[in-house]
């Protein structure tokens, strides 16, 4: 599955083929927003950091609602090739790619700063980012979902279609549990989420092995 980003108000736009000054655009506003808030964040602002004309901004990014979108929508891109690059890794082992996968989202959203950002924004410390992120929050899903069910099909599972589809869906909801709320390590947490994918979708395989998690739950 082809990772698309964009704005509500253009075509979305390939990661790979994203113009260049866009990306300088995109990139510049997310170093103002957790360096300073995105309260601060302006078009004019941006544009004397960029080196462009306020204009120029405007032309390649839209509004500013327009704007937060793009960030989002870049940093989901981010996420989803770290799920890609984990199934590519474990061909043939389901549960190595959850595992994989689950490991190498929760490690990346510690050093997201913009991720720091909207957890922030969600906590009051900036709560104009917040609106524009929680309007996305159906079609980031939409998306992760997507991409997990795309690589899972590929893979012998006994589950009605139905049922596959609410598997999916509660491990998405629970990995962003875990990215919101640590509760651990991610190492941690990728076990414990990785033991209950092998539950839900009952794939008789074993777990991989996991030194973090108790001793009862390191196998099925």
């Amino acid at each position: 599955m082809k990772i698309m980003t964009g704005t509500a108000t253009g075509a979305a736009i390939e990661p790979g083929r994203v113009r260049p000054l866009r990306q300088q655009i995109v990139a510049a506003a997310v170093e103002l927003t957790t360096g300073s808030g995105w309260s601060s964040v302006t078009m004019a602002r941006l544009a004397g950091v960029v080196g462009v004309s306020r204009q120029t901004v405007y032309n390649e990014i839209g509004s500013k609602p327009a704007l937060a979108e793009a960030m989002v929508l870049d940093e989901l891109a981010r996420f989803l090739s770290v799920v890609e690059r984990a199934f590519d890794q474990h061909p043939g082992n389901l549960l190595g790619s959850v595992d994989g996968a689950v490991r190498g989202v929760l490690e990346l959203a510690q050093d997201s700063a913009l991720l720091r950002a909207i957890v922030s924004a969600t906590q009051g410390a900036d709560t104009e980012l917040l609106p524009p992120f929680t309007t996305q929050s159906r079609s980031l899903l939409a998306a992760a979902k997507a991409v997990l069910a795309e690589r899972l099909a590929s893979f012998p599972v006994s589950l009605e279609p139905h049922r596959l589809t609410t598997v999916i869906d509660a491990i998405v909801r629970v990995v962003l549990s875990h990215i919101m709320a640590p509760s651990g390590t991610p190492g941690t947490a990728a076990g414990e989420i990785t033991w209950l994918t092998s539950r839900l979708m009952d794939t008789g395989a074993s777990m991989p092995a996991h030194p973090e998690l108790p001793g009862a739950v390191r196998a099925r």
